[in-house]
């Protein structure tokens, strides 16, 4: 049967009617965005501040180098005269690490090749660990050149390091996670909202009474295509305007772009949820389905959270047929950096070919009987 676009329209109508009248639709595709948006602005952050650590005192007259812990915003500093006081406090977790300033500390003019200071710290969170010992030996670095220039020591190199981060200045993690988040959240759209809805279809019958219609398959695949790809679209354009406007993210790309971006992930996202609800035809396996084969490989194999470069080489290897891997970097690109063409359109055809093959086999599975 040959593909009426009569039909076809006929098909959204009654599929735009029916997201009308399902509330759930409308939580999905609308509700549930703005919640997860923010959830991952505020809930989720790599940012280390207020970090508490210990400050052990054993020469009084350091002052001026404790200063430059105390002045910080990125630590809460709690002082001791001997290193077993704080012994207990890192045991419980209530501090992070401490500073040992030992007694020979002033007399540093007759130790400049090596460290008077300790750093003890909490491996049982690396990066918290590693933050802390990095923050501790630049202190240490910017406090001795300040020595130099004053006068005070002599024999050491002056270097003078003047750091630059280009897209993400502020170097606030927050600009890396909320435009990446949008590829969690179109894919948790995507799977669910089709996923759900059509088995609940299967599940009431409905879908039995579109079968016995003269509609062909090709017809409602497509019809139920474009209607849940608007509505996603429409959330997508919700999230851009949270991004932009609560959170302050620049946009530096083109919106066209991104929406055109949007348009393509939304294909094999819409085609898995499609291809779960087909193989399914139940409501709570299709809600299982699309967690397991839809938002945990988004949220674990994209370089969202995780860096892909430091996963197992299988894994690496896994994540190159993952959609939401190009996505989080085409958002990436697109909100810090701009239109990187040769970028884009690689991830581009790569998404493409991805959700044609889903698709293809989507259209292979589902046929239009009743058994």
């Amino acid at each position: 049967m040959s593909l009426s676009i009569r039909r076809t329209k006929a098909l959204i109508v009654k599929e735009w009617y029916q997201i009308i009248c399902d509330p759930s639709s409308i939580l999905i595709s609308i509700v549930l965005p703005i919640i997860l948006l923010f959830l991952y602005g505020f809930g989720v952050s790599l940012d280390l501040n207020k970090v508490n650590i210990g400050m052990v005192m054993e020469d009084k007259n350091a002052q001026d180098f404790v200063q430059s812990f105390t002045g910080s915003s990125y630590f809460n500093v709690t002082f001791a005269n001997d290193r077993r006081e704080l012994v207990d406090p890192l045991l419980a977790g209530k501090i992070r690490g401490f500073v040992v300033v030992p007694s020979y500390f002033s007399a540093y003019r007759n130790y400049v090749q090596k460290a008077p200071i300790q750093v003890i710290t909490d491996g049982g969170e690396p990066n918290t660990a590693n933050f802390v010992y990095n923050y501790a030996a630049q202190t240490w670095g910017k406090w001795l050149v300040q020595e130099k220039m004053a006068g005070k020591i002599s024999g050491l190199p002056l270097i003078n390091v003047q750091p630059r981060y280009w897209f993400n200045e502020a170097l606030k993690s927050r600009n890396f996670l909320v435009p990446g988040s949008l590829a969690i959240i179109m894919t948790l759209i995507g799977t669910t909202l089709t996923a759900l809805v059509i088995a609940r279809e299967w599940e009431r019958g409905t879908m039995e009474a579109l079968m016995a219609t003269p509609v062909c398959i090709k017809e409602i695949l497509l019809a139920k295509l474009i209607a849940y790809y608007l509505m996603a679209i429409v959330s997508m354009i919700c999230c851009v305007i949270g991004t932009t406007l609560f959170y302050g993210i620049p946009l530096r790309g083109s919106l066209l772009v991104l929406m055109g971006i949007t348009s393509v992930f939304l294909l094999p996202a819409l085609g898995t949820g499609l291809l779960i609800s087909t193989t399914t035809k139940n409501q709570l396996a299709a809600s299982q389905a699309a967690q397991v084969v839809g938002f945990l490989p988004a949220y674990m194999l994209s370089g969202f959270i995780f860096e892909i470069g430091s996963m197992p080489k299988i894994i690496q290897m896994i994540t190159y047929i993952i959609p939401a891997r190009y996505f989080v970097r085409s958002l990436l690109s697109i909100f810090l950096v701009g239109n990187v063409w040769s970028l884009l359109i690689q991830d581009t055809l790569i998404m493409l070919a991805v959700g044609l093959v889903i698709f293809g086999i989507t259209s292979r599975i589902i046929v239009k009987r009743l058994d």
